[in-house]
């Protein structure tokens, strides 16, 4: 009961936390003009990526690594196969692929390092310097180029700041951003805590536990920015809010992690078994297949309909089963 308390209370208190954040941040940015695509690109893309960044820093000051990379790796596949499934199954996304080319393409490339690094285990600070590197070059690139082209990435990324209803007097705004900074904070620490008491208890890793209830929670704000933005038909913003929230996952979290924290994903299980990695080939495998699916109704279809918003949900419900062991014939992995 007790750790049920602490995952709830902490998840709460990170939900609140990222809206309070990005809400009083967004605030104090229009207050100083600053346009929307900046808003849109840097403080919502990275405003709705910081509960699982407090979480991940949280975990590995707890040397509870498995919660951490868990929590990015499964904050992505749930990006992909939740977040956009319930979206699509609100209102069918109609995707002009120009208009994500180059997000979509970066977000591919940083997922292609993410598995990378993984397989060479190399979290090692100079490959963290390079990670949050790579974003930052991301982010000054696409502002010089939307305001060179006046292009639809930067449309997009304005219509997703303009989703977020902020206009509070500064002393408001300066006190909702600093609460929130609060309860990011003290969320993370019940959420961790919560996880690694639930992990034990329930007989299954900290990397599951990650994957799934951790994952799930920090994915909130990109969940209810997504349904929010399918409701009022800008359902293609959803898809933008993915891409971004995908990407500051990998380069900013993990990149951030790395260099405050160096970690490593293998464990030395002694005996002949050796070193294991936390993370299952599993979850390696349905990142991999997220992203690929995304690609192929982004690029070839043009459109994720309600059908395949349904299949998606499905598909991450039975991902999530089985990585618990629900489904006969498969086991609990790392």
């Amino acid at each position: 009961m007790m750790t049920a308390i602490l995952i709830v209370s902490g998840l709460i208190l990170l939900y609140v936390g990222g809206e309070s954040l990005v809400r009083g941040s967004v605030s104090i940015a229009r207050r100083f003009g600053l346009s929307e695509l900046i808003i849109g690109l840097t403080l919502i893309g990275f405003g709705t990526s910081l509960p699982e960044l407090v979480t991940s820093l949280r975990a590995l000051s707890t040397d509870a690594v498995g919660l951490s990379v868990g929590n990015v790796i499964g904050s992505n596949i749930a990006n992909v196969l939740l977040v956009l499934g319930a979206a699509a199954v609100v209102a069918p996304i109609i995707i002009s692929p120009r208009s994500l080319v180059r997000d979509g393409t970066c977000m591919v490339l940083a997922t292609i390092a993410l598995i990378m690094i993984l397989h060479l285990d190399m979290f090692t600070r100079p490959v963290g310097i390079a990670m949050f590197s790579m974003l930052l070059l991301y982010l000054i690139g696409s502002i010089i180029l939307d305001h060179r082209q006046n292009g639809a990435v930067g449309a997009l990324h304005g219509e997703e700041a303009s989703l977020v209803e902020a206009e509070d007097p500064l002393w408001s705004a300066i006190i909702i951003t600093v609460a929130g900074i609060a309860g990011l904070v003290f969320g993370a620490r019940l959420l961790v805590d919560g996880g690694t008491i639930a992990a034990r208890s329930l007989g299954v890793s900290e990397t599951v536990i990650g994957i799934s209830v951790l994952a799930i929670g920090t994915s909130l704000p990109e969940l209810v920015t997504s349904l929010v933005a399918a409701r009022k038909g800008k359902a293609d913003v959803a898809l933008g809010n993915v891409l971004g929230s995908n990407i500051f996952n990998i380069l900013s979290i993990l990149g951030l992690s790395a260099i405050i924290y160096p970690f490593s994903v293998m464990v030395d299980m002694g005996g002949p078994a050796g070193s294991v990695s936390l993370v299952a080939s599993m979850d390696i495998l349905v990142l991999a297949l997220s992203v690929l699916l995304l690609g192929f109704f982004t690029f070839v279809r043009g459109r994720i309909g309600r059908f395949e918003g349904l299949a998606f949900l499905i598909g991450y419900g039975l991902y999530v089963a089985v990585r618990y062991g629900l489904v006969p014939g498969f086991g609990v992995a790392a």
